[in-house]
């Protein structure tokens, strides 16, 4: 999904001025896992891929359904790469459900993020009703009561954890759109990624 830099200053227009929240993520209690790293894989990995994703994003649902799985047989059960999450809201509605995504315990964090896009149509984008309820009702199939949900989504300090996480990637890599890969730091790239394509730039950052 290509964005602008004010599509992603719009995606935090509920808190207050990014230059306020400077800090959070080292503030941030590191046993508190709600703000602890999203990952895969061996954690000695020679290689290490990180994604920076939205939840509303149609691309990053497509990497998500069509490539994400055979990565995940392929390089990431076998212990050939880590491979890193990062929430990369394009608008308000990603990024509640970044929070709620951020809420759950760890291990749900990717196969909830999974199915928050592979069913883009049953929450995010339907022509009636709300989202919001829509998005309540799969927590509630990952196991997140009402009450928890309703408070994630009010959790000010999460939200902008993930804000200043988005404008510190954003300052650094300069992306223009979502999803986008850096391979070992090395090689980055803005696309919904083939498995062949994904595997030409592992071996250009190896």
């Amino acid at each position: 999904m290509s964005f602008t830099r004010r599509s992603i200053l719009a995606a935090g227009s509920l808190a207050v001025a990014s230059t306020a929240l400077r800090g959070i993520s080292l503030a941030a209690d590191a046993t508190d896992t709600r703000f602890t790293p999203r990952e895969l894989g061996n954690p000695n990995a020679k290689i290490v891929v990180e994604e920076w994703f939205s939840l509303t994003c149609i691309h990053c649902a497509h990497f998500a359904e069509n490539t994400f799985p055979q990565v995940q047989k392929e390089l990431i059960d076998t212990g050939k790469i880590r491979y890193v999450f990062h929430d990369f809201p394009t608008d308000q509605l990603a990024t509640v459900a970044a929070m709620v995504a951020r809420t759950l315990p760890p291990e749900r964090y990717e196969p909830f993020c999974s199915s928050l896009l592979s069913s883009l149509d049953r929450w995010a984008y339907i022509k009636e009703g709300s989202p919001k309820d829509e998005l309540k009702k799969m927590a509630a199939f990952a196991g997140m009561p009402g009450d928890t949900f309703e408070k994630a989504i009010a959790d000010q300090q999460l939200m902008q954890f993930i804000l200043n996480q988005q404008t510190e990637a954003q300052d650094k890599f300069h992306f223009d759109s979502t999803p986008t890969f850096r391979f070992n730091n090395k090689e980055q790239v803005s696309s919904a990624l083939t498995y062949e394509d994904f595997t030409k730039y592992l071996a250009k950052a190896s």
